[in-house]
């Protein structure tokens, strides 16, 4: 990436010069090829009141100050050198800028005043005074391989002059990212597609910055983007101004990941998973994965292949049951020209239909499973010529579960009926009895039938056995 933008900047200590740097009783600098320089000695720089005292020299078009306070504090009260001051909210635009902070104020004059200026407020004791000069941005230069939906480190550091700014406040006003532009070539995937922000370099100790305010900022590329032509932009963000920086456009290669399933490949019950990389620009011995399997119940599994070798990487599945298997995997490996790199690979997802019931032909190559083919079986209508009798197999009773449930409602059902037949019978006798006349005693005297020897009346038996009855009766007397 090499040096990738300059920007106008110089820090300049308050307290730095001596008597031995002064010109005059006025503080004209010694150093001439500093637009500001520092009044005032070790006594009087030992005052409140008269510290963050600087001159400007006559030959200056624009400044740029950069004053860093307590956190919340007023913002800070610039004195002129004929005692006029310059406030926040109250000074002319047209030669003024400010932007003021919790913590600094930043401040463009454009033809100061030559001459000494002040700073009154509450200014940390390291805060430096910060003008326009010349400034480097160093940062690492992008691989030539770089893949989609890779995570990169990648630093970069403020030098000015050529020596690093080791100042930790200056981390609050600046912000550095990149961006990628697409090319638009109509041959890349990425044809059409809208500018992506793949980095902001930090100087906080998270993430993959390694200590805080060191001046080293570090930026964490995640390049889930589509692979194509794109064309690197660098940027850095200051209240008052914006610089840029593009370079020469790279090409991210597609995810060098390939990952293929085959149903059912791990014998019975389990599905093989088979990952490979292009091996063009991998080197496929340092391959490691850690991976995750998604389940159609939604179960997870973790796994890890790190065994190394020429051979395709495989991992069985476990095939329980129907559905989409999702797999989630991230890849450690290094490049052919000996870059190690970290891979954050897509989803993979597969469909596993269920197993297919199993059908039990009759017939196994033309012959009777049950009988051994190499016994003669008779034709029908002949008989065995020999003098054993053959015996019958035994013919097994085995109902039908329908047949049985059929039966048994019958049986029941005739039960019932029966039951209610005798039930219906019983009630109509008893209403019967009930509805005959019940006759006094007199009335049964008066209405007495002449009865038989044997008791029997006569009115009461049958005509034809009344006429057999008289004529037994006339024989007898």
């Amino acid at each position: 990436m090499g040096k990738l933008w300059r920007i106008v900047y110089l820090t300049l200590l308050i307290s730095l010069p001596s008597l031995a740097q002064q010109s005059d009783e006025t503080g004209n600098a010694a150093d001439a090829s500093s637009p500001l320089s520092s009044l005032g000695d070790e006594y009087e720089n030992s005052i409140k009141l008269l510290q963050n005292r600087f001159r400007v020299d006559h030959n200056v078009k624009e400044v740029t100050m950069i004053f860093f306070r307590e956190y919340g504090s007023a913002p800070v009260v610039l004195v002129r050198p004929d005692g006029s001051k310059i406030f926040q909210g109250r000074f002319d635009e047209e030669k003024v800028a400010w932007y003021d902070a919790d913590t600094f104020d930043m401040i463009t004059i454009k033809d100061p005043v030559p001459g000494p200026w002040q700073a009154v407020g509450q200014v940390l004791p390291n805060s430096r005074v910060m003008v326009i000069s010349d400034i480097e941005l160093n940062a690492q230069p992008l691989p030539p391989i770089l893949f989609s939906g890779e995570i990169l480190k990648s630093t970069a550091y403020l030098t000015n002059g050529g020596k690093p700014i080791e100042n930790s406040l200056f981390r609050d006003v600046v912000e550095l990212s990149i961006d990628f532009l697409s090319t638009n070539n109509p041959n890349f995937d990425n044809f059409a597609t809208n500018d992506q922000e793949i980095a902001r370099f930090e100087d906080n100790g998270r993430g993959m910055d390694e200590r805080p305010a060191d001046g080293v900022f570090t930026g964490q590329f995640n390049l889930n983007i589509a692979p194509g032509e794109w064309k690197p932009k660098f940027t850095v963000k200051t209240p008052m101004f914006t610089r840029e920086h593009i370079d020469p456009p790279i090409v991210l290669h597609p995810n060098p990941v390939s990952i293929t399933v085959e149903t059912d490949g791990g014998g019975e019950g389990y599905h093989k998973l088979i990952i490979d990389v292009n091996r063009a620009l991998v080197d496929i011995q340092s391959l490691l994965i850690d991976g995750k399997v998604r389940y159609p119940n939604t179960d997870v599994q973790n796994f890890s292949l790190t065994e190394g070798g020429d051979e395709a990487r495989e991992h069985l599945i476990v095939a329980y049951e129907e559905g989409i298997f999702r797999i989630k995997l991230t890849a450690y490996g290094t490049t052919t020209d000996g870059r190690d790199f970290i891979l954050d690979v897509p989803e993979y997802s597969f469909l596993a239909d269920a197993p297919e019931p199993e059908i039990i032909d009759p017939l196994i190559d033309g012959e009777d499973p049950i009988v051994d083919g190499s016994e003669e079986i008779p034709l029908i209508g002949t008989s065995f010529e020999s003098d054993e009798e053959v015996p019958s197999a035994p013919v097994e009773d085995n109902m039908d579960s329908s047949t049985l449930i059929i039966l048994l409602a019958a049986v029941n059902g005739s039960i019932l009926f029966i039951g209610v037949l005798a039930a219906v019978f019983i009630v109509f006798r008893r209403r019967k009895a009930k509805q005959r006349p019940t006759l006094s005693a007199k009335q049964a005297a008066s209405d007495k039938k002449p009865v038989t020897e044997e008791g029997l009346s006569l009115e009461a038996e049958p005509k034809g056995l009344k006429k057999w009855l008289g004529i037994f009766s006339k024989k007898k007397s």
